[in-house]
């Protein structure tokens, strides 16, 4: 029963992020220059979301229990049932509708194996999935290290909480470098070129950790820790920011909430794809719950991994972030909308439609 209900609440906010994504997806095609904008803008509520959530969560379970933690905290997902309300749609007839929505359905599918076969839109596709799934995940050894009394810092589960509440702060900041600094001056390729070559160097902190040579240069482990997550937080959104803004360039009109849910897939995939591996590389070199001999090698592992992507970087489009990367044909064709449809997802102003429509046939001639 707890698994169901576990299993229905994550399928119920997979469910509303897609949907959140797909109008994003599709403000982003028709405003490229607000792409970045609008990701920040998301990337700053999630951070703040995982702010409440790791300083709240350890603080509950102190005092509610388990039991009373989770009923507490199973009302934010609760609240999305109130996202259904802010989203204008108008009340169709579902029988006279059948018929187009089965020829909507076929027409995305076929739009989405066409898009996904352009080499624009597979290369980077490609360099997205192997850069999550190289990345292998030693998470939960290194979560059994922060606690064990004998070979690690021995801190409390509170206190782990504390530090990852501090990582979501560092996340906001680093959403906030992506925004000031980032995303108007440096082209796809070189950006996640210097965030994956920092994202491989920060791991390396880690290292230094597992290894305690913070003791050795008289840093306290508290203090080392919680500058070490920072970077890590501040980093990994820095890389992952330019990657989502990306994958919404690679959604043509008409089918974007398709498509971008199978981008996310894809990448959710690859982050499975690491937890998989991670455990396979911590199982392999014996680390346990007790015994973490190995785990400084499974890290250097990981951190070779990360620093070997790359040479990937070529699949990534030189492109600026505020380019348009599928051909303008598919966006013409797949973006086609009868009336109904324009008003079921009232996002932006039909003049700055006109405008975005008019800028793309310029641009094509």
């Amino acid at each position: 029963m707890a698994l169901a209900s576990l299993i229905g609440i994550t399928a119920s906010m997979a469910i509303a992020d897609v949907t959140i994504d797909a109008c994003i997806a599709k403000n982003s095609i028709e405003m490229p220059s607000l792409a970045s904008d609008m990701q920040s803008l998301c990337g700053f509520c999630t951070s703040v979301g995982a702010l409440i959530g790791f300083s709240t969560s350890g603080m509950f379970v102190h005092h509610l229990g388990a039991k009373g933690a989770l009923g507490l905290l199973a009302l934010p997902p609760a609240l999305l049932i109130m996202l259904g309300f802010m989203i204008y749609e108008l009340k169709t007839n579902r029988h006279s509708n059948q018929k187009a929505t089965i020829e909507k359905v076929g027409g995305a599918m076929n739009g989405m194996c066409k898009t996904i076969k352009i080499p624009q839109v597979w290369k980077p596709s490609l360099y997205m999935f192997l850069s999550l799934a190289l990345s292998i995940s030693t998470h939960e050894g290194q979560f059994y290290w922060y606690t064990d009394p004998k070979a690690g810092p021995a801190f409390s589960q509170e206190l782990v909480g504390m530090i990852y509440a501090i990582g979501a702060l560092a996340s906001i900041v680093g959403v906030l470098i992506y925004h000031k600094l980032l995303k108007d001056y440096y082209s796809f390729r070189n950006l996640l070129f210097f965030a994956q070559l920092l994202y491989g160097s920060s791991g390396m902190l880690d290292l230094i950790f597992i290894l305690r040579w913070n003791l050795k240069l008289g840093i306290p482990d508290y203090f080392f820790v919680v500058f070490e997550e920072c970077v890590s937080r501040i980093v990994s959104r820095i890389r992952w920011m330019p990657m989502i803004v990306l994958s919404t360039k690679l959604c043509p009109l008409g089918i974007e909430g398709t498509f971008f849910a199978l981008l996310m897939c894809i990448d959710s995939l690859g982050s499975l794809s690491s937890k998989w591996a991670g455990g396979l590389f911590l199982h392999l070199f014996h680390v346990t719950r007790s015994d973490f001999n190995n785990l400084w090698l499974v890290i250097l592992i990981r951190n070779s991994l990360r620093f070997a992507t790359l040479a990937l970087i070529f699949l990534v489009p030189r492109a600026d972030q505020s380019d348009v990367l599928v051909p303008l044909d598919m966006l013409k064709t797949e973006g086609v909308m009868n009336s109904e449809d324009e008003e079921t997802l009232q996002l932006v102003s039909m003049n700055e439609k006109i405008e975005t429509t008019e800028g793309l046939c310029l641009r094509e001639r």
